[in-house]
């Protein structure tokens, strides 16, 4: 292995031999050379005016809102440089309804302060009143929030970024003006008949190239945290994401990074522990590399549900899954599907996790994969090849998915120093090849082909085996 340092962290990256494996790991990750980022000067410094006690604030100062003076002081600053979020004569605490950031521009929270977001949905509004309602029967399959504007948005700008060591929280368990319930309850209300229902996202970017995110703490979203299309070019760099922040609560729907139709994208070195997928890859996203980051709470490191467009060359390098309810995990189904290859999984530790592969044809909306074909009707065929897992270990046995959706449509992984012993496997239309490492899970009662390496039996591990030690430890 050899590293690409920068100021205190790194990316690594590993040289794989064997034939085609070296190429295939050369383009299964972000192409650009990634290095840590850097926080810039500031272009204006502005003072905290408000005071937050217990992570609450004061029910008169609801109306107070930042929004103004921090949207001017992003557009006045010149590319480059940073608008300051600064805690002042104990004041800790800025309120604000939807920024937007500007080409170049950095919005830097610094350390003791602490972003809230607005609790009126009517800030957020596109209009016509829908935000922060439900649309009872008006059912779809994927719930959007559409209707409602992000906290920050980053819309056809290049080089933007949040950064700092503050915290940015949605609030998402608090009521909202005007309405007895919360974005989360509101999700939960939603979901029985899948209704249709209007809700903000903490952060988007679309078109965004060169969008960053650094060190930033993102709590309590009131919808998924971090939403990325039609970007070239995406860092989450040390980013600790935690939701929610009260364990217990029902935080539906609040997944932590999900990309789609882009580029170039490196999720390294950050935490994510939140209520739906830690990462959720959806469709159209080739060259991501997901390198040394720990997941708690959580769907676990997930493909889809959507992949009509495709998703290939990435590469998950170093993660430590600590309870999430997957581990690897692919889902579609033949109303999204599409073409998924060229996958790699290395370096993982896993425990208490009840799906520690979960590759699947089969999703039905729910948090762990079903074993059986639910014979749903459509022409957006899963597909999924070129999948290389090797050097990984589940402490914790579970339940093992590895599914094709038919005999034209075999899936396609190979298994390389796997540890899942005891884990029950499932599967058909399937196909494991066998790595010079070997692995322990048991297939024999399964419909999956295995084709061993040469004198090698199936299902044996040879080692030696990932260590773990260490890896396990409390969210940061």
């Amino acid at each position: 292995m050899f590293w690409q340092s920068g100021s205190g962290f790194a990316v690594r990256v590993a040289i794989v031999s064997g034939v085609g494996m070296a190429t295939l790991f050369a383009s299964a990750q972000d192409t650009r050379t990634m290095t840590e980022p850097v926080i810039p000067p500031s272009c204006s410094t502005l003072p905290a005016q408000l005071l937050a006690t217990n992570n609450r604030l004061d029910a008169g100062d609801e109306g107070k809102l930042d929004t103004k003076r921090i949207q001017a002081a992003l557009d006045a600053c010149k590319p480059g440089m940073a608008v300051e979020l600064r805690p002042m004569s104990g004041n800790n605490a800025f309120l604000s309804g939807p920024l937007d950031l500007r080409a170049g521009v950095t919005l830097l929270i610094d350390e003791g302060v602490t972003l809230y977001a607005s609790r009126d949905p009517k800030d957020y509004d596109l209009g016509g009143g829908l935000c922060g309602t439900i649309l009872t029967g008006a059912k779809q399959p994927e719930l959007s929030p559409q209707g409602c504007r992000s906290l920050i948005r980053a819309e056809n700008v290049k080089n933007a970024a949040v950064m700092g060591d503050g915290v940015i929280d949605g609030r998402g368990s608090s009521q909202l003006i005007g309405h007895g319930y919360s974005w989360w309850q509101m999700a939960r209300k939603a979901e029985p008949d899948n209704d249709r229902y209007y809700s903000s996202r903490l952060i988007a970017a679309n078109h965004a190239d060169g969008f960053v995110l650094y060190r930033i703490t993102l709590h309590n979203a009131q919808n998924f945290h971090v939403v990325v299309n039609g970007t070239d070019g995406f860092t989450a760099w040390g980013v600790h994401l935690q939701t929610p922040t009260v364990k217990g609560t029902d935080a539906r729907n609040t997944d932590g990074i999900d990309p789609a139709s882009s580029t170039n994208i490196t999720v390294a070195h950050s935490w994510i522990d939140n209520g739906d997928d830690n990462i959720a890859i959806k469709t159209g996203v080739t060259h991501m590399s997901v390198l040394d980051n720990h997941f708690y709470d959580g769907h676990g490191m997930s493909i889809g549900s959507e992949t009509d467009t495709g998703d290939s060359f990435l590469l998950v390098d170093g993660l430590t899954e600590d309870h999430t309810t997957s581990g690897i995990r692919i889902k579609s189904n033949v109303t999204r599907g599409g073409s998924v290859h060229d996958l790699i999984y290395q370096n993982i530790c896993m425990r208490d996790v009840k799906n520690p592969i979960a590759i699947s044809p089969y999703y039905m909306g729910q948090t762990v994969e079903g074993f059986d074909d639910p014979k749903y009707t459509g022409d957006k065929i899963p597909d999924y090849t070129g999948i290389i897992i090797r050097s990984v270990v589940d402490s914790t046995p579970g339940d093992v998915l590895i599914a094709g959706l038919d005999e034209a449509h075999r899936t396609e992984v190979r298994l390389d120093n796997v540890s899942m012993k005891g884990s029950k496997a499932h599967g058909r239309f399937a196909t494991v090849t066998t790595g010079q490492g070997g692995f322990d899970i048991d297939l024999s009662g399964t419909e999956i082909t295995v084709v061993p390496a040469k004198g090698l039996a199936a299902g044996v591990l040879t080692g030696p085996v990932y260590r773990c030690e260490g890896k396990f430890v409390p969210m940061q």
